[in-house]
């Protein structure tokens, strides 16, 4: 069993991260919480989880232990894969996720794509016994009302968010849409900031 990794960030894109460790390649799929954690980093460590099974071997990585623990909570809640959690761990950080799980929000769960209200409420009714409430994260921010043309970094943060959602399996042309948008209000926000806003619009 793979407990961590720990080398040299070979490859990073905001679904997948390829760590080299004395000459082996792993490619961990992340969530945008451990990309923003790990982007910019020539050297990084992340948590493993190892999803096996008779038709694939795939390994998930995790910035943090308990974002780590987090995951291990979702997929163990019927129905919950771990695309799924991953998805659910980049439309909210830990923090979050322990508040709406806590207080029962099953609103705020639904909004992740893939995620029904009967499914929220059955991982909101298997988990909040196994969780600590934590603080309500200060999540909210204004959106700056400036639209225009697209800078050189916004393009790259444009290509970078709309290949990430077209990995998690949205189309790419609603993808490119949503994606332009957001800059158009938002033309300084990071790639993760991007996704996350998309997830919860497409």
């Amino acid at each position: 069993m793979i407990e961590y990794l720990r080398g040299t960030l070979a490859e990073l894109t905001p679904t997948l991260a390829v760590v080299e460790c004395h000459g082996v390649g792993y490619a961990a799929g992340i969530s945008l919480n451990t990309y923003a954690a790990i982007q910019g980093k020539k050297e990084c460590k992340l948590y493993i989880y190892e999803a096996i099974r008779e038709d694939a071997y795939q390994l998930y990585g995790f910035a943090e232990r308990q974002e780590r623990e987090l995951f291990l909570l979702l997929i163990s809640v019927s129905g919950i894969g771990g695309n799924t959690a991953r998805m659910i761990l980049s439309a909210l950080s830990p923090t979050e996720l322990v508040n709406v799980i806590s207080t029962e929000n099953a609103t705020l769960l639904k909004s992740v794509k893939g995620i029904g209200l009967k499914t929220a409420q059955r991982i909101i009714v298997d988990l909040k016994d196994k969780i600590k409430t934590g603080t309500v994260a200060a999540a909210s921010a204004d959106a700056a009302g400036l639209s225009g043309l697209l800078n050189t970094a916004s393009v790259e943060v444009q290509e970078e968010a709309v290949a990430a959602l077209t990995m998690l399996g949205f189309q790419q042309s609603a993808s490119q849409k949503v994606v332009l948008a957001i800059l158009k209000e938002e033309p300084d926000a990071r790639v993760e900031q991007v996704i996350k806003l998309a997830l919860k619009r497409l």
